[in-house]
Order: structure tokens, then C-alpha cells, then sequence
């Protein structure tokens, strides 16, 4: 594709000096450059691509395009310079592509918890619908039911957009992703047409990014502001962000709720921890989904379907044969009666959702054993806070590991220990090694209690100085619990 045409596509700029060379390819990683490429220098967090515009070049790039000139001989390069080079990587990025995202039904969703569940639902549900879809999320992507993995919870622009089309050529009408803050405040959804958008809640997570609870609503909020007027726009009555994500949307506005008047109206019936009896809109459904937290959830899935046009008895048909996602609130039962459970809660909020959840369905005089850690090189001011959530509710609590990153594991559960008072201090054990952790939390329990292992949910990894070590919470206590897979 010649650079004019890219350009022009993208809706970005004139080119310099008349010259148009042939592109074979967009980068943003001057590593990946090759002779023809479009190398676009983006300003990141750790990293400044402007740096590396030398190095595009030699490496063979036709064109680059930057906030700002450099020392670089242009002469026999496209010099194009931009106002805001992560916005136009991605508009750039559709246009190679071939503006899949116009080509299919796109829904984001955003917010601190239950993304994953919701855009992962929608996606199980629209395939039970019958209809061939895609989905970018957490624990992992998919196009149709093609799996392939995923390292962050929205990717860069190039990934999504490549998947995007890859999507297209698979048949897929619709796409349910994941829009986290950083994705949003990076630019890291620019060229996406966006038909619907989701917002769950939100709590503290992700200061050491954001640093202000205000600018992490900012950037939940930027998303709705910049869905079109064709879009939908389902907001969490029930939470206090939630009409602040309407204030200035000019998509169609719609509400969900448990507690309020809302368009879309739940209430839960009767909850064990095989499943949940619901009315949503005056419709009873069973569903294989525990807790308060969850029937949000579904209501969330529910609101989003009937606003793409689908209808309401096909959804909840659908809605009832669907199963948790992995590592969201994962049951499993150990011979003697013990049942532990497997979330990826990893914010004070998260950890009191499921807790609650517990309680909710929690029969006889069974005790609560909490197994809970916080990742290293993340937002320190949330650890006492969730240590202090996850005692109040649990008989016996246990700190351990998580993924320290390149902390000190001990540092890690220190900050949160000292969230505690005298009296939670005598319930709480210290145990740096997770593995050990979760044996004494086995060994600890009798029939009827309930352990939570929290934090790491999907993962099959532990971070540890740069390197992931083999590790999953799920396949260590079925071998505590001596389950076969």
C-alpha cells in the first residue's frame, strides 16, 4: 500500500515533499522494522520510540511518523509529524488492516472487576446463539474457537487490530473485549468502531499507574465519552461511577441494576454454590453462577444482548447453559467435603465480593480459610487493605506469594500484615512459599469449610525476578485434594 493512501485512509496527514513510497508493513517496535515499513514513534511509559527513530531508519523504514523532528537524515524517508503518534498508531493500524472493527459488532468493556467474566460470557453466549464471534480478554483470546494467548488485558493497537482481521476472515460478526484503563489512557483502542460499551464498577486498583482514584475514573469515563451516537452505552446503576460514565456520552444509555429502577432489573432468588436461581425482568432462570458479585454479571451479559437485538427467552435459554470462567469463583470439592475456590480477586473490593459470595450460600458452621497474596511492583497502597478485607470475613487467614515480580515476597506480605489489628494478627499465618500455603490451608480445613484461594485466578505462572515458574492454584489443590483432572 503506498504511504498516500495509508495516510489518507487513516485520515491523518499530508505528505511531505511529494513523496509516497510503497509501505510493506506498520511497526511501532523499531525491532521489527523492515525495509518499506512505516515506523510510528510512540511516547510510552518506560520507553520513547523517538529514541529509536535512528534505528528504524537503518534497519530500512520508508517512513516515520512522530511528535517531533530528531537528529535523523530524512532525506530519503517520510518525515510526518503528528500532535499525538499514539492515537494515529492506531487509526493506522485499522487502516493496514483494513478497518476490520467496521466489518463486525464491536462491545468494550471496562471497569475494575468482572470484565473478563462479562466480555468472556458474551462471547459464549453469541456463540450459543449461534452466531461465529471473537474475544479479547485476560485469560485469553479467541477468534471463533481458535484460542491464542494473551500477555496483557487489551493489547497493543497493531495485535488487536491483526486479530481483528483475522477475525473477519474467520466469518466473525461480533467481538467482545476487555477495555482496561491503561488500554484506554495509552490509546491503545484508537481506530476501534465501537457499537456498545459496558461499565461494571469501580474500586481502587492501579494507582501506581494512575495515581489518583479521579484519574482512573477519567479514564474509564474517556471510553463512553468517545462512543458514537449509534453505540450503546450499559452502565452499573448500582455503583456510584455509574451515571458519571453517562454524563457525555452521545451513545444510547442504558442501565442495569439489583437495587434501583434500572432498564435491566435482577433480583436473586436462592443461591447455593452449585448455582443461583435469578428473576431478571420478570423472568426466572437458573444459572451455574454464585453470588451476588456474578448476578451483576450476568445482568451485565443479559442488558448487552438485548441491546444488540437478540431475544430475551433465546438469551436466557442461553444464559443458563453457560458455566464460570476460569478462575473466576472456580469450585472445587475434595472427597472429605471441603470445597475450595479459585478467584483471580486481586483488589480489596474484588476479595470482598467473593467473600460476600461465600457467606451468601455458606451452610452450617462451615469456617472460611482465605489464601490470599498481592503482586509485587503494583499499587502498594491496596495491600493492608485487602488483607484487612479478607480477614474481616474469613475464620483463618493466610498471606503468601503472588506474583512478587522483583520485590521481595516477605516486603509484599509485610505491607499487608500491617493493615491488620492485634486480634486479626491472631488469625492470620505468615507463608512466604504459596504451594505451602495452600497445603496448610487443606490441612487447616474440615468438612463444611470453604477455602478461597484468591489473587492469580487463570494464571498458570508465578513472576519472579523476570521469569514465570510453572504454577496453578486450581491444579495444586486438586493434587492437595487428590483430583484427577
Amino acid at each position: 500500500m503506498k504511504l498516500a493512501e495509508l495516510i489518507n485512509i487513516a485520515g491523518i496527514a499530508e505528505i511531505p515533499n511529494d513523496y509516497n513510497p510503497e509501505i510493506t508493513g506498520v511497526q511501532s517496535d523499531s525491532r521489527k522494522v523492515e525495509k518499506g515499513s512505516l515506523f510510528v514513534a510512540v511516547k510510552g511509559s518506560t520507553v520513547d520510540g523517538h529514541d529509536y527513530i535512528k534505528r528504524a531508519v537503518e534497519r530500512g523504514a520508508a517512513a516515520v511518523i512522530g511528535e517531533r523532528s530528531t537528529s535523523t537524515d530524512h532525506r530519503n524517508v517520510a518525515f510526518i509529524t503528528v500532535a499525538d503518534s499514539a492515537d494515529v498508531l492506531g487509526r493506522l493500524a485499522s487502516a493496514w488492516y483494513g478497518e476490520p472493527s467496521r466489518q463486525m459488532t464491536v462491545v468494550g468493556v471496562t471497569g475494575t472487576n468482572g470484565k473478563t467474566t462479562i466480555a468472556t460470557l458474551l462471547y459464549k453466549l453469541f456463540r450459543k446463539l449461534g452466531y461465529k464471534a471473537g474475544l479479547l480478554s485476560t485469560v485469553c483470546n479467541y477468534i471463533d474457537d481458535e484460542a491464542t494467548p494473551t500477555d496483557h488485558t487489551t493489547p497493543d493497537p497493531l495485535t488487536i487490530h491483526r486479530l481483528m482481521a483475522k477475525m473477519v476472515d474467520a466469518g466473525c460478526e461480533y467481538v467482545f473485549m476487555e477495555a482496561s484503563s491503561h488500554a484506554v489512557d495509552q490509546k491503545r483502542i484508537s481506530g476501534i468502531d465501537f457499537n456498545g460499551g459496558i461499565f461494571t464498577n469501580l474500586t481502587r486498583d492501579h494507582l501506581d499507574y494512575h495515581k489518583t482514584v479521579e484519574n482512573y475514573l477519567k479514564a474509564k469515563k474517556k471510553f463512553f465519552d468517545d462512543l458514537p451516537a449509534s453505540a450503546f452505552a450499559l452502565t452499573n446503576a448500582d455503583d456510584k461511577s455509574g451515571m458519571v460514565m453517562l454524563q457525555n456520552t452521545s451513545a444510547r444509555k442504558l442501565t442495569y441494576s439489583l437495587r434501583t429502577m434500572a432498564d435491566f432489573k435482577s433480583k436473586i432468588i436462592e443461591s447455593h454454590f452449585e448455582g443461583t436461581q435469578m428473576d431478571i425482568n420478570g423472568h426466572d432462570v437458573y444459572t451455574h453462577f454464585v453470588g451476588r458479585f456474578n448476578a451483576y454479571n450476568l445482568l451485565a451479559v443479559y442488558g448487552a444482548a438485548v441491546a444488540l437485538d437478540e431475544d430475551p427467552e433465546d438469551i436466557l435459554i442461553a444464559l443458563s447453559a453457560l458455566h464460570p470462567v476460569s478462575g473466576r469463583f472456580e469450585t472445587i470439592h475434595s472427597p472429605q467435603g471441603i470445597t475450595a475456590i479459585v478467584d483471580y480477586a486481586h483488589t480489596p473490593d474484588a476479595l470482598e465480593n467473593v467473600l460476600n459470595g461465600i457467606h451468601e450460600v455458606l451452610e452450617g458452621s462451615g469456617r472460611v480459610i482465605t489464601v490470599v497474596g498481592a503482586g509485587g511492583n503494583r499499587d502498594k497502597g491496596k495491600r493492608p487493605l485487602m488483607a484487612k478485607e479478607a480477614v474481616r470475613q474469613s475464620d483463618q487467614l493466610i498471606l503468601t506469594s503472588d506474583n512478587p515480580r522483583f520485590e521481595e515476597p516477605d516486603d509484599i506480605i509485610g505491607d499487608m500484615f500491617a493493615g491488620l489489628n492485634a486480634s486479626d494478627k491472631e488469625r492470620t499465618l505468615c507463608i512466604t512459599d504459596r504451594k505451602q500455603a495452600i497445603k496448610t490451608a487443606a490441612a487447616l480445613a474440615k468438612k463444611g469449610d470453604v477455602i478461597l484461594i484468591a489473587g492469580k485466578g487463570h494464571e498458570d505462572y508465578q513472576e519472579i525476578k523476570g521469569v514465570k515458574h510453572p504454577f496453578d492454584d486450581k491444579e495444586i489443590i486438586r493434587e492437595i485434594f487428590k483430583i484427577e483432572n
